[in-house]
């Protein structure tokens, strides 16, 4: 993608954020912080909630070797490695074997029976890029944050969000042709 290339800013160009240069590591943090969390100070109604209806919850079926396949196959072999340093080119490699691949599979079926998310698969690590194009980069709108997730938490979450994904799909066209 053309908006990851190295942009080269000028060496006494800085961020600025409310008129101030971020030069500490701090003030840049915070900075990066306080814009993309603007809605932090916005008003809620948490009686809103009590008003949505309740749904009657789903049995979780297994997941299956078919499922982490189709998931793993379409995962860029060439990614940035994650923060446990397992790159999806090595994983792949790992669940070739079958004993390994069911030792996941048999791990990501006890989190959702257990109903408990590992804070491994919590540890995340952000990096923050400069946005294609911007006439100045010294406002921290001028940056977008990705968030790097471990390799196998990625991976369970792919499963999760097809499936849901795929729920949603068949919830919907059900309803439309009742």
């Amino acid at each position: 993608m053309n908006w990851i290339k190295k942009c080269k800013l000028l060496a006494i160009e800085a961020i600025q954020y409310n008129s101030q240069s971020c030069i500490e590591i701090d003030d840049l943090w915070q900075a990066l912080h306080l814009s993309f969390n603007s809605a932090q100070d916005c008003q809620i109604n948490p009686q809103l909630l009590e008003e949505i209806p309740g749904k009657e919850t789903m049995k979780w079926n297994p997941f299956s070797k078919k499922e982490l396949f189709s998931v793993i196959k379409k995962c860029n072999n060439s990614l940035t490695p994650r923060p446990d340093k397992l790159s999806w080119r090595h994983f792949k490699k790992i669940v070739k074997n079958i004993a390994c691949l069911n030792k996941f599979i048999d791990i990501a079926n006890a989190y959702i029976d257990i109903g408990h998310w590992p804070m491994h698969f919590k540890v995340l690590t952000t990096i923050v890029i400069p946005k294609p194009n911007k006439k100045s980069y010294n406002s921290p709108k001028a940056y977008q944050p990705i968030v790097l997730l471990n390799t196998i938490s990625k991976l369970f979450e792919k499963v999760i969000s097809k499936r849901l994904q795929f729920l949603s799909i068949s919830t919907s066209s059900s309803i439309c042709v009742n």
